[in-house]
């Protein structure tokens, strides 16, 4: 392992952290991922929050595995294993950790603070570069996408899912009551206009087109009316429900330079 003395902690497993577990796994960084005791992914067969629930995960050529305890990751990490832990704080620690990665995608700061690490990289939106952290990586598709911020902010949040095959705000899944999720179907699976996704409360969610089952939130998990609990792919491209994105990588890659970038310089 080419980078065994700089641990990383990546906060948050899903999709587009996942994204930057891999690229620094191949890297050769040791690394422990921190996530919720139920985590709320929609893309949880290419997300390393999933292996809280279901104590592993294969995603692509890389295995992410649940551990008990902050001690049993870290061992773990060093041997070169992708552990993940509940821990919605950061664990404590009398020094600030060598590299933390917040990866929650919360698109507001909860509770980042520059002094948790020697390095603290953000994704996205709810950051400035310099005041809550070192470095922020731009999330935005687009000419940005990947590059790291060292003074300032991400471009702010839309709000509105970028347009595929004329589709927009409708490829998110939302849940239609307050309650938990039930599913009829599987992510992968290809539905129809008007199908009977899954229900809320007895309330169906309706798929609004034809496409694929991209994600779908861990059944029986407790939603609230409006929240995203799944994607919907007009492009109906099956093997893509199973692979990182491309969007994922590109801010994996900007994490991975962030970090180069720090090392280099000390």
């Amino acid at each position: 392992m080419l980078f065994k003395n700089h641990l990383v902690l990546i906060r948050g497993g899903g999709d587009l952290a996942t994204g930057v577990v891999y690229r620094l796994h191949k890297a050769g960084f040791p690394l422990i991922v921190l996530e919720l005791e139920r985590p709320l992914t929609v893309r949880r067969r290419v997300s390393a929050s999933t292996a809280v629930l279901e104590g592993s995960i294969q995603i692509e050529d890389m295995q992410v595995q649940r551990a008990d305890s902050f001690s049993q990751a870290k061992s773990m990490a060093v041997d070169g294993l992708i552990p993940i832990i509940v821990s919605p704080k950061l664990p404590a620690s009398d020094a600030p950790f060598p590299i933390i990665v917040d990866g929650l995608m919360a698109k507001r700061n909860i509770d980042t603070r520059i002094d948790q690490a020697e390095l603290l990289i953000t994704l996205g939106p709810g950051f400035i570069a310099g005041q809550d952290c070192h470095a922020v990586i731009e999330t935005m598709r687009g000419h940005q996408l990947g590059r790291v911020i060292w003074s300032g902010a991400a471009i702010v949040d839309s709000g509105v899912p970028g347009i595929v095959m004329g589709h927009g705000a409708e490829r998110v899944l939302r849940a239609t009551a307050n309650g938990r999720v039930q599913w009829h179907f599987n992510i992968g699976d290809v539905v129809t206009t008007g199908t009977a996704v899954g229900s809320v409360q007895n309330i169906p969610i309706i798929a609004p087109f034809d496409g694929v089952l991209r994600g779908l939130i861990a059944e029986k998990t407790a939603v609230s009316i409006g929240m995203k609990i799944g994607d919907l792919d007009p492009r109906g491209n099956v093997e893509n429900c199973f692979t990182i994105s491309d969007k994922a990588l590109a801010i994996g890659g900007g994490v991975l330079e962030a970090i180069l970038t720090y090392l280099n310089e000390l």
